[in-house]
């Protein structure tokens, strides 16, 4: 062979590497591939680490025999994502000729390296030999100072960690002090300089070779501090800060050290993608969860900066988590003490809604197979070692009790990893199938149930001869399962599922084919409604994809996509199965490019839409839709996606079907039918009477609390929402009327422009950009660039922590956190679409705009963008308020309901509803309310019918009565958005509170202008966000079609300030008795910029309008 490579050359792809480790136990930035020879050396790019210590290249080299008969491949570490310091650490190294690649000439093929701790590093490569050279080895062999110096001190560090002599980290040290002592402050290497040190010193310290603490931890802060937020080493240097901060925890017992670890964590996990290797060490219970931990022993601590620390914690705590129990305890306990002291009447609420999550939590943990706390699966697991120890050898069931013992300790080893408990369970099992032998009535179970545990160990550890034994004990299971036996689709799922792994694994046609077989078969006997069709969809679907993701043939993917398609369309499931179904499918397209992703995402809405309606109440529909709670980015994905394929027309279709489903399915049964009236009434009126019903079906079901009038109720809506939709179908037969009820299109939703552009902000996991729909014309794509879904959720906590720290400020000192957050709105969100607005739109200054934000832009007060920036003739560069009247709207489609209703005009009458003194228990007494209605009283004009109600009058009846009864309100009182019951977002009252469920079962087609002068009244559902679920949307939906709410606190000694400014423009002494609603939005903006010498601007900025 050798002779043969004369005057050739080898084209070489390194296309993965597993068992990576490095040997000084350091987290990498990537892992990257040199080869060499005497001369030249070529780098591969840097390819992230896995979870499972792999990393994948699909990077391309040509070798020339002429340059050497020999070279050298080595794996290596980076400790920098951007520039890289030296050549990293070596992981593994090899000496290779060309013979030894030439033997493996186009297959891939496996090389292994020396072991490192144990494990051998290995690469597969692939060979071909070329005659022309077109990328030869190309970076010249090059040395510098601090280069040899880094190198070398990653060369003893790695020996010192395994020969833990002294004498080899001083030297480290010492390389690396000689390197940084070469990088001053303004150096570009600086950062990795310090970060090397600290890490050697540090990992010194933790085996009491080094002390200074101190000192350590200054160096990882000094290196954050240069690599700042959207910096590619940003994780990792947040991640060696909090490994300091721990340790130095450790020694000192420092609360500050602990509660800054925690905010780091808080930042840093939503950075790390699931899947990485940074991700599994910083979550795992040496990481964010000791850390949790000892945040959860601190002592109870009522101020603002404990109530804080304790909702980072258990942010870091998501449903399932094993701390989550103690951290809502925490919580709820720091809510209750301050409670105590202040009287704030929402602290006590909120701390006993934690309470209540806090015992359900501690209920479930009750059942071990929910992965709740240790101790109580370990409690289970004993439980089943005394169930199994009285039934010893001979017992009858002692085969049930050692498989439910194996399975408990399979259910623990996938929380802790122990390779004892599932090296137990499956010895346990293996028992169990020894006791059922052939003819045994559970001997399928047995076989199953030990191929699940073999198949769970191979997960973990990769051990090829497990998946081969659990694929055999399958197939068997398998041959005794009747085809109507109901487990039977169980066991071929995960037969399929193995199958998958090992083709995954060895690359062999036969196990995909088998997956394909066996699948395809009871397709061809099946009815076409028989529900086992589903499942061969399903496992299709599964085998082709990963043929696909193998083989990268697109017959493959498209097979994937039309199985799936299948699935998810298959009437025998029911819509949670289509629905992730269509979900799994979506992500699929998405990941690889296949042009049906945004078909996937059309059906996952579709499917919802119908899921959701077949929920008689409306906090049951909410209740569902959270359900799928992992699909949350769909609307904004689905839009960008849109926007990827150049379609902004769909995008804009699709992002309003994703967003505000609440509203659209209850707004189903309150749609103006005018013009259906005029075309056909009887049918007009059947629809109207059918509405009604369906409406108060609705509501007897939610009011009841037996279970059995429950269910009746529930019957009785299902039956009349059948004959309400053929009620539609009859109308969409009408040919003006065939999109009646229907999904609007762009067409459509462009009437929601009319007046000025809407700007649809759309973030997303794939991109963060805007859509400018204009009055006319198609719609403007808007990039931007400099900001990523991860950035606006730390500038949300960033907006949550500067607000709250305004508002114990003196009203005359400079809210530079605020300012500068502003700026940041300004710089990387609006200045690009006010470019757009400006030189593409040519819109006017002082024009309207309405903002549409999804997903995470929810949370931005985007309006109060500005640039605090003044000019070199001292004029200050204007703000997005300076330049357009902003408003907002939930969604398009709203807006546009609200445009429609305004043809319906009555005589306008204006009620003031305020409570200043509310119930016992029901917060702080509101001193400037009654002021506030006297003011609101000498503005309104004397031609509208004015009333009043305060004091005992204003309860909750009363401010129903009111709300129905008059066309323009004006709310003074406390206002609670309660975050994760959206719908008991509440007024308070004299006696009961005014919730939000309240309003929107009120039909006010009359009502015209709600002004909101309470708090949070305009603050969206945490855990639906695109659903836009406040007490600002509800009165819009109720009716108002103009409404002025708030983003959080209000200081009501300040608020009478905006208020007397916006009814003053609102109702201008040369416009006698005109009550115009559609001027709210330029009363709101020159009302805001006329009192910012007496209202600071946390307070002016909180105000928002919404509508018309």
């Amino acid at each position: 062979m050798s002779g043969s490579s004369e005057n050739r050359y080898i084209r070489l792809e390194v296309i993965k590497g597993k068992n990576l480790r490095a040997l000084s136990k350091r987290i990498p930035a990537g892992i990257f591939i040199s080869i060499s020879d005497s001369r030249r050396r070529w780098k591969s790019t840097i390819s992230v680490l896995s979870s499972k210590k792999s990393a994948a290249w699909g990077d391309i080299v040509t070798l020339s025999s002429q340059a050497s008969p020999a070279f050298s491949v080595e794996i290596r570490a980076s400790y920098e994502a951007d520039r890289m310091l030296g050549s990293g650490e070596v992981i593994g190294k090899l000496e290779l000729s060309w013979d030894d690649l030439l033997n493996h000439r186009d297959e891939p093929f496996d090389i292994s390296f020396p072991p490192v701790r144990d494990v051998h590093p290995s690469l597969t490569l692939k060979v071909a030999v070329v005659h022309a050279c077109d990328d030869a080895l190309s970076d010249s062999l090059v040395d510098c100072g601090i280069a040899r110096d880094t190198d070398a001190g990653h060369a003893q560090f790695a020996t010192y960690t395994t020969s833990k002599d002294l004498s080899q980290l001083n030297t480290a040290v010492e390389h690396f002090q000689l390197v940084l002592d070469q990088c001053p402050v303004s150096h570009p290497d600086r950062a990795a300089a310090l970060t090397n040190i600290a890490w050697a010193r540090l990992q010194g310290y933790i085996r009491n070779h080094l002390q200074d603490i101190d000192g350590i931890t200054s160096l990882f802060r000094e290196a954050l501090a240069l690599h700042p937020q959207r910096h590619c080493d940003h994780p990792l240097s947040l991640y060696n800060l909090t490994e300091a901060l721990t340790w130095r925890h450790l020694e000192k017992s420092t609360a500050s050290d602990i509660c800054e670890a925690a905010q780091l964590y808080h930042e840093l996990l939503p950075l790390c993608p699931e899947g990485t290797y940074l991700r599994r060490i910083a979550a795992v219970a040496n990481g964010v969860d000791y850390v949790i931990d000892e945040c959860n022993d601190l002592p109870t601590d009522a101020s603002e900066e404990g109530i804080c620390l304790r909702r980072v914690v258990l942010e870091l705590c998501p449903q399932g988590h094993q701390l989550r129990l103690s951290a809502l305890d925490n919580l709820a306990l720091a809510l209750i003490s301050r409670f105590m002291q202040r009287g704030n009447i929402d602290d006590l609420d909120e701390g006993i809604r934690f309470l209540r999550e806090a015992l359900a939590v501690s209920l479930s943990h009750c059942r071990f197979k929910h992965q709740g706390k240790p101790d109580d699966l370990d409690e289970a697991i004993s439980l089943h070692e005394e169930a199994l120890r009285l039934r010893p050898v001979g017992h009858e069931y002692r085969d049930a009790s050692l498989d439910s013992l194996g399975g408990a300790l399979i259910s623990r080893f996938k929380i802790h990893k122990d390779i004892d408990d599932i090296t137990r369970a499956i010895s346990l099992r293996r028992e169990a199938l020894t006791l059922s032998p052939l003819g045994h009535p559970h001997r399928d179970i047995r076989l199953n149930n030990l191929a699940l545990a073999l198949k769970t160990r191979h997960d973990e550890l990769d051990v090829i001869e497990d998946l081969n034994e659990a694929i055999d004990l399958y197939r068997e299971s398998l041959l005794l399962r009747r085809l109507d036996r109901s487990e039977r689709h169980a066991t071929l799922y995960n037969l399929s599922s193995a199958l998958c792994s090992r083709f995954k694994h060895t690359q062999k046609n036969e196990d995909v084919e088998e997956v394909i077989t066996l699948s395809q078969e009871p397709l061809a006997a099946l009815p076409s409604l028989h529900l086992d069709r589903y499942f061969s969809y399903a496992f299709l679907m599964d085998a082709y994809l990963s043929r696909y993701e193998i083989q990268h043939n697109p017959v493959d993917l498209s097979l994937a996509v039309e199985n799936s398609r299948l699935a998810s369309r298959h009437p025998t499931q029911g819509f949670p199965e289509r629905i992730i179904q269509t979900y799994s499918w979506a992500v699929a397209a998405e990941q690889h490019g296949h042009g049906s992703a945004l078909e996937a995402y059309s059906t996952f809405f579709e499917f919802l839409d119908a899921h959701l309606a077949t929920r008689s109440s409306t906090t049951s529909r909410r209740e569902a839709a959270a359900a799928f709670h992992y699909a949350r980015s769909l609307p904004a994905d689905a839009a960008s996606c849109a926007i990827r394929c150049d379609n902004l027309r769909h995008a804009v279709e699709l992002v309003e079907r994703g967003r505000g489903q609440q509203w659209s399915l209850a707004s189903r049964l309150k749609t103006p039918v005018e013009d259906l009236e005029s075309a056909n009434p009887k049918l007009a009126h059947d629809y109207l009477e059918l509405s009604k019903l369906v409406s108060n079906a609705a509501q007897g079901s939610a009011n009841s609390t037996d279970r059995a009038v429950a269910d009746r109720a529930a019957t009785k809506y299902r039956k009349l929402t059948e004959q309400w939709e053929a009620a539609v179908a009859e109308i969409r037969n009408l040919q003006a009327f065939s999109r009646f009820l229907l999904p609007p299109l762009y067409a459509d939703l462009q009437a929601a422009a009319r007046h000025g552009p809407v700007v649809i902000l759309i973030a997303s996991q794939y991109s963060c950009s805007a859509i400018i729909v204009p009055t006319a014309g198609d719609p403007h794509h808007v990039t931007l660039p400099s900001i990523a879904l991860a950035d606006l959720k730390i500038l949300k906590d960033r907006f949550t922590r500067a607000i709250r720290h305004a508002s114990r400020m003196n009203p005359t000192e400079t809210r530079t956190d605020i300012i500068v957050l502003l700026r940041i709105v300004w710089d990387e969100i609006m200045l690009p679409i006010v470019n757009v607005l400006e030189n593409v739109l040519k819109l006017k200054h002082r024009s309207r705009i309405w903002l549409c934000p999804t997903a995470a832009f929810t949370s931005i007060p985007l309006h109060a963008a500005h640039p605090f920036q003044t000019r070199p003739d001292r004029s200050k560069d204007p703000c997005l308020e300076d330049l357009y009247i902003c408003s907002y709207t939930p969604t398009l489609s709203a807006l546009m309901r609200s445009r429609q209703m305004m043809k319906r005009r009555v005589t306008p009458s204006f009620v003031a509803i305020g409570q200043g003194q509310p119930g016992a228990g029901k917060g702080k007494a509101l001193s400037a309310v009654d002021s506030e209605l006297e003011l609101v009283h000498k503005l309104v004009p004397a031609t509208a019918n004015h009333t009043t109600i305060s004091g005992d009058a204003a309860t909750r009846a009363g401010a129903l009565q009111a709300l129905e009864k008059n066309t323009w309100v004006h709310l003074a009182c406390h206002g609670k958005q309660d975050p994760t019951q959206p719908y008991n977002s509440h007024f308070v009252m004299r006696d009961e509170h005014l919730t939000l469920l309240d309003i929107m079962d009120r039909d006010i087609p009359h009502a015209e202008f709600a002004f909101l002068s309470a708090c949070h009244t305009a603050a969206g559902d945490e855990e639906t966000p695109d659903e836009v679920i406040h007490l600002a949307a509800g009165l819009q939906f109720s009716g108002f079609k103009s409404v002025v709410g708030t983003l959080w606190e209000v200081d009501d000694a300040v608020a009478k300030h905006v208020v007397q400014a916006f009814y003053t423009y609102m109702f201008h002494p040369k416009e006698v008795g005109v009550m115009d609603p559609t001027k709210a939005a330029w009363a709101l903006n020159c009302a805001t910029h006329a009192v910012k010498k007496e209202v600071p601007l946390e307070q002016r900025m909180v105000f928002i309008h919404i509508g018309v």
